[in-house]
């Protein structure tokens, strides 16, 4: 997925959504000040902030539309549940995700990069395809042939000041991640409006 100047997004969309965006040279540059400024604009249509919220998502965990929109359908359709939290469950456990948050990659563009190229195993086999959906008590690992390539040079640095979600866990003896169980709205690094997401695909 190509995503565009980062600066740029973050500025527009009113939020840090990027990895990059999220530096100190980001925040002394002044950028950060309009990144807030914006947040605070007034005058903008129910519609306009709906939009934004799904802009937000979409950067967050860098999907096309189509994709995004997939999942919207899936979360409506879930039978019992609730739609707000069905897609965020849907988003957190993908793959590159579930990577990306055990700190085994820098960025969910990364963990996306080093998923498809074959670096990651789940419960022992290797999997190819970022958006694969895990599940609870599934267990993740590094492939060993691949613990010598210079993307992981500096991942034991790395998970040791990982701040890893409660519904995961990683065991830096076994050199390997565990799903504990599902994600869940309660989080508290949280910052998406879902329901207003939801709302926005209700009137489109």
């Amino acid at each position: 997925m190509k995503i565009g100047p980062r600066y740029k997004i973050c500025r527009r969309l009113g939020d840090r959504v990027f990895g990059k965006c999220q530096t100190t040279k980001f925040t002394v540059s002044g950028t950060a000040k309009k990144v807030i400024s914006k947040r605070g604009r007034r005058g903008q249509s129910e519609y306009g902030q709906q939009l934004l919220e799904k802009q937000k998502a979409r950067m967050t965990y860098a999907l096309t539309e189509r994709t995004f929109s997939n999942y919207v359908k899936k979360a409506r359709a879930t039978k019992g549940g609730d739609p707000n939290t069905e897609l965020y469950k849907l988003l957190e456990s993908r793959l590159d995700n579930t990577v990306y948050r055990l700190g085994l990659a820098a960025t969910r563009l990364a963990a996306r990069q080093t998923v498809s190229h074959g670096h990651i195993l789940v419960n022992g086999k290797k999997v190819t395809i970022p958006s694969y959906q895990i599940r609870k008590d599934e267990v993740i690992q590094i492939r060993p042939g691949s613990r010598d390539n210079g993307k992981f040079k500096e991942l034991e640095e790395r998970l040791k000041t990982a701040t890893i979600p409660e519904w995961l866990v990683y065991d830096l003896v076994k050199n390997e991640g565990q799903v504990k169980g599902l994600p869940g709205l309660g989080s508290s690094e949280l910052t998406l409006n879902f329901g207003a997401i939801l709302e926005y695909y209700s009137r489109v």
